[in-house]
């Protein structure tokens, strides 16, 4: 183990890179999925449309390509960003997918009854959705929202390949200096364990907190 006694520096610096990673993604994540899950319910076709390329697109085409494509192929175009910023725009927006479709399968658990009342107390399609649908949904995927975060966290592990040094790249950097493989990546998946049982552990005191009795 005197890998990481002597490069504890670089693995922090590596965690610290995969956690900002992890919780940049997500926010980004969540907000693009709650906007194609808009799109994937609502009742204009053009709209219902975009949202179902968008999914199909994403999730037909592997991560590892678009972070390719993001960090090469944009500068071609004129769109240049920092590396790590453009690791957290490729990751949010594919996995955005996975977390639209999680989200409307809760939207599809909800009784199709609450938005017929929503609809007869004069509440359009965006309020039902916000003040009606929407919190009920919720309550009822929070553990799979929380698996697919888990999903994220373990995808951040593939922006090694363009070059971020996250925990699996500064991994990789400590074993060329050192070549003890066994002990350096069984710490780095102790690492990755330790922050899935946190966000799993998240997940299961929030969906306790706000399960609904039945």
């Amino acid at each position: 183990m005197s890998g990481w006694t002597d490069h504890l520096g670089e693995f922090a610096e590596g965690v610290l890179n995969t956690v900002l990673l992890t919780v940049f993604s997500t926010l980004g994540a969540v907000l693009v999925a709650l906007v194609i899950t808009a799109f994937r319910i609502c009742p204009v076709r053009p709209l219902r449309a975009f949202g179902t390329g968008y999914v199909e697109l994403f999730q037909n085409i592997p991560l590892a390509v678009w972070l390719v494509l993001f960090v090469f192929g944009l500068p071609m175009v004129g769109i240049s960003f920092e590396l790590f910023p453009t690791a957290v725009l490729a990751t949010a927006l594919y996995m955005a997918s996975y977390y639209a479709e999680t989200l409307r399968s809760g939207i599809n658990a909800v009784s199709s009854g609450q938005a017929e009342a929503a609809r007869a107390l004069g509440l359009g399609f965006g309020q039902s959705l916000r003040a009606v649908i929407l919190p009920q949904a919720l309550r009822t995927i929070i553990q799979p929202l929380g698996n697919v975060t888990i999903q994220l966290l373990m995808n951040t592990a593939l922006a090694a390949a363009v070059g971020v040094v996250e925990l699996t790249e500064a991994t990789n950097r400590v074993n060329l200096v050192l070549a003890e493989p066994l002990p350096l990546y069984v710490g780095a998946g102790v690492c990755y364990a330790v922050l899935a049982m946190v966000i799993s552990s998240g997940a299961g005191v929030l969906e306790r907190k706000l399960v609904i009795p039945r």
